[in-house]
Formats: C-alpha cells, sequence, structure tokens
C-alpha cells in the first residue's frame, strides 16, 4: 500500500489579499507599482509622492491622508507574520526608509507629514515584525531627531513612543 504525501497548499500557493501579494513581491499597489519599483524611488520621489506608504507599512486603520488607501485585516496580517517573503518585503521597505532619514534633512523639523509616516512605519512595524524591529527604528529616529538639535514636536515624539511601544 502506497500513500501519497500531502501537499501544503499554503507553501505553494500566492499570496490572496493584496497587501500581502505587494510585500511578498508578487503583487501591486494601487498605483500598479511593485514593492521593487517604490523600493527604487530616490529620495525626491518617496518625498513628493503619497500613496505608498500605506502600501509599504498597511495598518488596520484608514488613512485620513490618503483615501482610498488599503486597510489591514486581521487576516491579512496574519499572512504576512506567517509569509517569510513578505516579512522580507516589509524590512526591505524600513530599510529604504531609514536610507530616505539619513539622506534627507526636512523632516526634521517641528512639524511635516514625515512625522505621520515615521507613526506609521512604526506601528506596522511593531504590528507584523514585532516590538524588537519597531523599538529598533524608534531609536533610529529618535537619535537623528537629537542630533539635530531636537527640532521635531514633542506630541509626535510621544506618538513615535507609543507606537513604538515603549513607556
Amino acid at each position: 500500500m502506497t500513500s501519497t504525501p500531502a501537499t501544503s497548499t499554503l507553501a505553494t500557493s500566492t499570496p490572496a489579499t493584496p497587501i500581502h501579494a505587494f510585500l511578498a513581491g508578487t503583487g501591486t499597489d494601487g498605483a500598479g507599482r511593485t514593492l521593487a519599483t517604490v523600493l527604487a524611488f530616490d529620495d525626491l520621489r518617496i518625498e513628493a509622492v503619497h500613496d505608498f506608504i500605506q502600501w509599504c507599512f498597511p495598518l488596520a486603520q484608514a488613512s485620513r491622508a490618503v483615501p482610498g488607501a488599503p486597510v489591514l485585516t486581521p487576516a491579512e496580517a496574519d499572512a504576512i507574520r506567517a509569509d517569510p517573503a513578505a516579512r522580507e518585503g516589509l524590512r526591505a521597505a524600513l530599510a529604504r526608509m531609514r536610507r530616505f532619514y539619513v539622506g534627507t534633512d526636512r523632516w526634521l523639523a517641528p512639524h511635516d507629514h514625515n512625522h505621520l509616516r515615521i507613526t506609521r512605519i512604526l506601528t506596522a512595524t511593531r504590528d507584523l515584525l514585532g516590538a524588537a524591529e519597531a523599538q529598533d527604528f524608534h531609536a533610529f529616529a529618535t537619535l537623528r531627531n537629537a542630533q539635530a538639535g531636537s527640532p521635531i514636536n514633542p506630541a509626535s515624539l510621544a506618538f513615535w513612543a507609543d507606537a513604538a511601544g515603549r513607556p
């Protein structure tokens, strides 16, 4: 009597949801861009384009800045956490944003739209990759602020600390 090995449809299937597929590198965002395309943006494009960050760092809350941006469901979050390719995509987006914040100083001001982006980055990173990676990015952003003479407003810094899971 012979038996056939069971096959896992999870291991061989492509991500079924748009956010998951985008982060895994097999799908596109709402503008038809792949993750690789977004990661190749130069710093000027990262500063000027406002509809990619919701795909790279999805949240369970709707974006007030970009109506129609995707909203992460609990099932999608679980699928992303379980998928090494999606987690690596998220880490690649995190690394790209770190390079952006190293290479630019405009965000080091009392008020800037990048402060909201950083809150989103920290929240998504904490929720999808874990507190340690969120706290690492938080330490990086707050160090950049300190090195620039601490120009960022206290309210933004408090949002960041909360998003990173710090007291």
